[in-house]
């Protein structure tokens, strides 16, 4: 099982970046999976998941109206679409699959099993 997570970088307050979280060594579609951030000094956030049955979706309150997730099963990619950035949405965002087709809660980060190796977002002016 491997992720391979791409597109941080550099953006100004306001702007926005798309996330991609490719998928290999697994069925894909049957696993839900979960976006998480980490800043320096600042515990690991859980802030997006989305469903492999249904696409359910959730998100952390501090993005929720500002990113969306989504997925393409045929691509064995998860995406997230960042708008509206801000300099406290400055972290290492990570991707990481969940152990069945149902996004555990945002919470719970410890029962995601697999990570991949992140990327950097930074927001600053």
């Amino acid at each position: 099982v491997q992720l391979q997570a791409s597109g941080g970088g550099l953006v100004h307050p306001g702007g926005s970046l798309r996330l991609s979280c490719r998928g290999s060594g697994f069925t894909f579609a049957d696993y839900a999976i979960g976006w998480f951030r980490q800043a320096p000094g600042k515990e690991r956030e859980g802030i997006s998941s989305i469903s492999a049955h249904d696409g359910s979706t959730d998100y952390a309150n501090s993005v929720k109206g500002r990113f969306t997730i989504s997925r393409d099963n045929a691509k064995n990619t998860v995406y997230l679409q960042m708008d509206s950035l801000r300099p406290e949405d400055s972290a290492v965002y990570y991707c990481a699959t969940a152990p069945g087709m149902v996004a555990p809660p945002l919470s719970l980060s410890s029962v995601y099993d697999h990570w991949g190796q992140g990327t950097q977002v930074t927001v600053s002016s």
